[in-house]
């Protein structure tokens, strides 16, 4: 049946959902200043829910495994509705510069095992095997074949050509209250018979129910480009820890190389800090030693939405408002399993087990038990 719905952000979840539905028959209006921008636009690409894992989120590993299954098919029905969204089926593999950095991939490696994620431990000599260019001084690390990437800007153009073929509308402002039927903007209110609130690291402040829920994270990237005589980026996403830090390098179709990415409380600051940069250079180098020669393109930060427990907020809000939120470093990940969901709300359908147990209330029902 179809329905008006009101999607309020328009980052990859935003999107995601607003063409899904629209797919579906839903007449959709995405209300967002700057379609395709924020956090989705600084995002590395991977889609990676094995090496993001770690003991004690299950939950997290779960839904991001379900949303990974997903994303193959999510991939071809977009490339035929709309153009490829540049998803990358090379695999992971995943570094430690020092001894503790290994003692750290060895522990996630354990864990994995243990629940039945099979990974290879790999020495260092094998990892600068399988990515010629790698640090010598790299100890040893994991190889993951079932990670993807996507190119996140490709992605996030072809879901808005897609929204565009199925008619969706875009009102280019800032929402600034959201209700159950209602959006309220600068030059007015719309109406709708459901609004998704999608507005990542913003959607605490549009709604009371979110306001201890979601926070802001802020990280920055750098883009680079190999020059002339330099050794290509790896063919492969690759992961490390150095001193302690996670540091990703993601490659391009286009020959870029994505390097992320800090993180820290910054509130709603949106700036890029020159530690920040120094920091991810520095330790880009020590895996991939070759960047230091690479054209530096562009210093970019964004603002992830992070909940509490690193699970996203997907389900009903008490006042009737669908909330699809909180995704912290999953969101392109967790695009097609999101989508799916609000679809499923918006039908009366039950959801999976691991969508419901990303449900907004779930804090409220451990402190009830």
């Amino acid at each position: 049946m179809s329905q008006q719905v009101i999607v309020v952000g328009a980052g990859v979840i935003g999107l995601a959902v607003a063409w899904r539905a629209a797919s579906a028959g839903h007449h959709v209006t995405v209300v967002d200043p700057e379609p395709g921008r924020g956090a989705s636009w600084v995002a590395g690409g991977m889609l990676a829910p094995v090496t993001e894992a770690w003991p004690g989120e299950e939950a997290v590993l779960k839904l991001g495994e379900r949303s990974l299954r997903r994303w193959p098919e999510f991939a071809r029905e977009l490339a035929a509705d709309a153009f490829d969204p540049g998803l990358s089926e090379a695999g992971t593999v995943v570094a430690g510069r020092d001894a503790a950095d290994a003692d750290q991939i060895a522990i996630l490696a354990d864990y994995l095992n243990r629940i039945g994620r099979t990974v290879e431990m790999a020495s260092g000599r094998r990892l600068r095997s399988l990515v010629p260019g790698l640090a010598s001084a790299l100890r040893s690390g994991i190889v993951v074949p079932g990670d993807l990437a996507v190119d996140n800007r490709q992605l996030l153009d072809a879901l808005q050509a897609g929204c565009r073929r199925h008619g969706v509308e875009f009102v280019r402002e800032l929402a600034r209250e959201v209700g159950r039927a209602t959006v309220v903007t600068d030059s007015g209110a719309y109406g709708a018979d459901a609004v998704v609130l999608a507005a990542g690291a913003r959607s605490s402040l549009l709604h009371l129910e979110l306001r201890e829920s979601v926070r802001p994270l802020k990280g920055e990237i750098v883009r680079l480009r190999p020059r002339r005589g330099c050794l290509p980026p790896p063919d492969v996403t690759v992961r490390a820890i150095v001193e302690g830090r996670p540091l990703y390098l993601v490659p391009r179709a286009d020959g870029e190389l994505v390097v992320g990415a800090t993180q820290y409380e910054s509130g709603y600051d949106e700036t890029v800090k020159a530690g920040g940069v120094r920091e991810l250079l520095d330790y880009a180098e020590q895996v991939y030693p070759s960047v230091s020669e690479y054209e530096l393109t562009e210093i970019t930060a964004g603002l992830r939405s992070a909940s509490m427990d690193n699970l996203p907020l997907i389900g009903m809000l008490s006042d009737g408002v669908i909330v699809a939120t909180g995704h912290y470093r999953n969101g392109l990940l967790h695009a097609p399993v999101t989508a799916d969901a609000v679809l499923g709300i918006l039908a009366g359908d039950r959801l999976p087990d691991e969508v419901a147990a990303a449900h907004p209330a779930r804090d409220r029902k451990r402190e009830q038990v």
